[in-house]
């Protein structure tokens, strides 16, 4: 009898190994997490996309092999009734994007931001995103995000007036239409690349006075400034860009 209980446990030690070993891992688990901090928001007649790329599986294991990433797309049938949000049947891909041709979007470290000019006025629209690896394995929908498109605010006129460290940028613009004015954004590109989808400042500026500074010398640069409105429903809702203005650091006197 002892005999057979010995065997027995040597049995059950063989099948389960003698060192320590990780969870079991399915394969369903092994596909890339959902994107983060996926933002939609109106920029002039367009609608900008932004989101995170996952660095992680399901699992939690680092991503090695990441590709790109699918937007899909929705025309809401309500401007003030989601339709429902559960329920993907209904979208479309809007684009299926690349990390080594990212085309026509922008990528900012793990940030793709890039835009929808396939819009109307007075309709609303709503997006999400699934990551892809190099074999074409899916990975997890984030959640639906809607956005109002509607008449853009009016864009402000800019003034750019270079000095020998630094180029200031003065603008102005008239009040809205419709929502409250929340600020403005700068948008800064290289000559000959380009304009940026970020802009300069991380939060709307509230002063219609912004100084750049680091600059490099016998560079010229390129400058627009939009307005952003907090429109009556919550959105936020960028201007189409100023005029655009170019400046290179001034020559020492």
């Amino acid at each position: 009898m002892i005999s057979r209980l010995l065997l027995i446990s040597i049995a059950l030690l063989s099948a389960s190994g003698c060192g320590k070993k990780g969870a079991l891992l399915y394969p369903d688990m092994l596909v890339p997490a959902a994107v983060s901090a996926l933002t939609v928001s109106q920029s002039g007649t367009s609608v900008k996309i932004a989101f995170e790329l996952p660095g992680k599986d399901l699992a939690g294991r680092p991503l090695k092999d990441l590709a790109g990433a699918t937007i899909f797309k929705r025309v809401e049938s309500s401007l003030q009734q989601p339709d429902c949000p559960a329920c993907t049947d209904d979208f479309r891909i809007f684009r299926k994007v690349y990390l080594d041709l990212p085309d026509t979007t922008q990528i900012y470290g793990n940030k793709m931001v890039l835009l929808d000019g396939e819009t109307s006025r007075n309709t609303a629209y709503s997006y999400y995103v699934v990551p892809f690896v190099r074999d074409n394995s899916v990975g997890a929908n984030s959640a639906p995000v809607r956005v109002r498109v509607t008449l853009p605010p009016l864009p402000p006129v800019l003034q750019v007036l270079p000095a020998p460290t630094e180029i200031k940028l003065e603008f102005v613009a008239l009040a809205p239409d419709e929502g409250t004015l929340a600020g403005y954004n700068v948008y800064r590109g290289a000559k000959d690349e380009p304009m940026p989808y970020l802009p300069l400042n991380n939060e709307p500026l509230k002063d219609t006075v912004y100084v750049d500074s680091g600059l490099e010398r016998k560079v010229t640069y390129r400058y627009v400034v939009r307005s952003v409105v907090r429109m009556p429903w919550g959105g936020i809702a960028e201007s189409v860009p100023s005029n655009e203005e170019e400046g290179a650091l001034a020559e020492e006197e």
